[in-house]
């Protein structure tokens, strides 16, 4: 007698997820999941890893909904684009890259982003953060995750709280190759002692707290807040 062949069980087509290209990654969550977007192949740009983004974002599921977000090196946007996708009111993107900052337009262009929900900014993060008025209230959420090498983030960090873009209220996001806590604290001692430096909502001396710390790979990332005493 002859045997039956035994039965293939065929992969679900639901279950199965099209395949990452080389400049290309998938949001994750929310209104857009598995929407792609694209980036070009530039020095330093590296959009932050699926796990990670999850993490960050199970972190953010209480704030997210309606937050005022800033995307400061935003690169492939997925962050800022993420963010949108699950709930927030708008979103403005700084890129230095011209190209990146077109692919970015794009990107927007394709997943029919609302033009009054989000503004796309070419140029240099701390520069646009000092010389734009770019909101009319402080930001809730911002996502600083510039090329490692560069420590963008001070600067960064600097122009935010020296032009009143962020309160005490608000989720930073920090994004390096090593862990931070000792610059942060050397950051704020160095703006404690310029009084030039203290912005106009902050009363006292500064301080960054560490609310939620991973580790993936050689990434750490932190979500901070300002404290002030």
């Amino acid at each position: 007698m002859t045997k039956k062949p035994s039965s293939v069980r065929k992969p679900n087509k639901k279950q199965q997820a099209k395949p990452i290209a080389a400049g290309e990654v998938r949001i994750i969550g929310g209104q857009f999941k598995r929407r792609i977007v694209r980036f070009v192949e530039a020095e330093g740009l590296r959009p932050t890893p699926d796990r990670l983004r999850e993490t960050l974002f199970n972190w953010l599921i209480a704030d997210i909904h309606d937050a005022h977000v800033l995307d400061s090196c935003a690169g492939s946007g997925v962050l800022g684009f993420e963010a949108l996708s699950r709930g927030a009111s708008h979103c403005t993107f700084i890129e230095m890259n011209a190209l990146q900052s077109q692919m970015l337009r794009r990107s927007a262009e394709q997943l029919r982003i609302d033009s009054d929900s989000h503004q796309i900014i070419q140029g240099s993060a701390e520069q646009v953060l000092r010389q734009t008025h770019l909101t009319p209230r402080p930001f809730d959420i911002v996502f600083i995750d510039p090329p490692y090498a560069q420590d963008l983030w001070q600067p960064i960090l600097t122009a935010l709280i020296t032009q009143s873009l962020i309160t005490t209220e608000t989720l930073i996001y920090l994004e390096a190759d090593k862990d931070l806590t000792d610059q942060l604290s050397q950051l704020a001692e160095s703006l404690n002692q310029d009084s030039a430096s203290e912005a106009d909502t902050m009363q006292g001396l500064l301080s960054f707290e560490c609310l939620k710390q991973t580790k993936v790979g050689q990434v750490v990332a932190g979500l901070y807040q300002l404290s002030s005493s």
